[in-house]
C-alpha cells in the first residue's frame, strides 16, 4: 500500500500557466487556449503533448510552421512557449530577428556547455517576452518565444568570449 501511494505521488499534477498571447500569438496557456488560437493538429507522446499549426505568420514574416509543447500525455499541464519554423526557407526567421534588432531589440549569445547552449537571445525593455533563435538546427532553424520572467531570461556570454 505504501509503494502505491508513493508511486502516485511521483506524477505531479501540473496546472497550466496563464494565458498570454503576444502579437495575436498564444504564448502561454491550456490546450484549449492553444486550440483556440489554431494549434489544433495535436499528437501525444505518453508525457507530453505537441500541437502544431501551419501558415502563420509573425511581424509580417510567414507562413511559418508553429507548435506549443504541453505537459502531461493529454496536455493537461498546459504550454509555457511557442515554437515557430519554416519547413524550407531557413533564413526566413534571420528576416524577423533582423526587423527585431532594427525595432531596438537587443541580441546576445548565450555561452556553449550551458542549458540554452547554441541561442541568439532577442530582448527589449518593457516587452512581455524575449526570443531565442536556435544557432544549432540540424532540419529546421526554430524561433521560440517565451515570457519575459526575469528569472527565465537566460544569460548571454561577454561581448568577445569565444564559444
Amino acid at each position: 500500500m505504501l509503494a502505491l501511494t508513493l508511486l502516485s505521488s511521483c506524477e505531479e499534477e501540473r496546472q497550466p500557466p496563464a494565458t498570454f498571447l503576444f502579437e495575436l500569438l498564444p504564448v502561454s496557456g491550456s490546450l484549449a487556449d492553444a486550440r483556440r488560437a489554431g494549434l489544433t493538429d495535436c499528437v501525444s507522446h505518453n508525457v507530453e503533448m505537441r500541437c502544431r499549426k501551419e501558415g502563420l505568420f509573425f511581424r509580417r514574416h510567414g507562413p511559418f510552421s508553429a507548435a506549443v509543447d504541453l505537459g502531461g500525455g493529454d496536455g493537461a499541464g498546459g504550454f509555457d512557449h511557442l515554437t515557430l519554423w519554416h519547413s524550407s526557407d531557413q533564413s526566413a526567421l534571420v528576416a524577423v530577428t533582423n526587423d527585431l534588432r532594427s525595432e531596438g531589440w537587443s541580441e546576445c549569445l548565450t555561452p556553449s556547455g550551458a542549458d540554452w547552449k547554441g541561442k541568439a537571445i532577442y530582448q527589449q525593455r518593457g516587452s512581455p517576452v524575449f526570443l531565442a533563435l536556435d544557432l544549432t538546427y540540424w532540419d529546421r532553424r526554430s524561433l521560440t518565444l517565451f515570457r519575459a520572467v526575469p528569472t527565465n531570461i537566460p544569460a548571454c556570454r561577454a561581448h568577445g568570449q569565444a564559444g
